[in-house]
């Protein structure tokens, strides 16, 4: 398959979502503090985001004749993110997010849009423009949020 670097990207994509979405429901439920109610809520409203994005990603690859990853196995193999911690605070915990989107984004710019140029995908380029543009929003957010420290 000559597209098998894109599938190879977008299956890492799809993995490090996977730990994201395992991370953002982590942080949801054990988050506490005086933001408690407000980083709850906001949880949520990433790892719903995420969701969707999964879905999106795994179809992609599924259009483009590849196999979506579908193992929590190989998704810890894959994925370039690392777990949470047992007991992250709340200002460590909104740092590993900023990082964790940012280094989703550098990927996409660095990898993923010039493997989608190479096999003419345009497609899968929007798809890696949409979620880029969604992760630089939280990573901002995050920013606005911890300015207030």
């Amino acid at each position: 398959m000559d597209n098998q670097r894109l599938v190879n990207f977008l299956n890492q994509l799809l993995s490090n979502y996977f730990v994201l979405y395992v991370k953002l429901h982590r942080y949801h439920w054990f988050v506490q503090g005086r933001h408690f109610f407000q980083l709850h809520e906001k949880f949520e409203e990433m790892y719903t985001t995420v969701a969707a994005d999964l879905d999106e990603i795994a179809e992609r690859i599924l259009m483009i004749d590849g196999k979506p990853l579908a193992t929590m196995v190989k998704y810890l193999k894959e994925a370039t993110l690392v777990e949470a911690n047992a007991d992250d605070k709340e200002n460590e915990i909104i740092q590993q997010l900023i990082e964790d989107y940012q280094q989703i984004i550098n990927e996409i710019q660095s990898e993923g849009y010039k493997l989608a140029a190479e096999n003419n995908d345009e497609p899968t380029t929007d798809l890696l423009v949409a979620i880029q543009g969604k992760l630089e929003k939280y990573v901002w957010m995050l920013h606005a949020y911890r300015a207030y420290e």
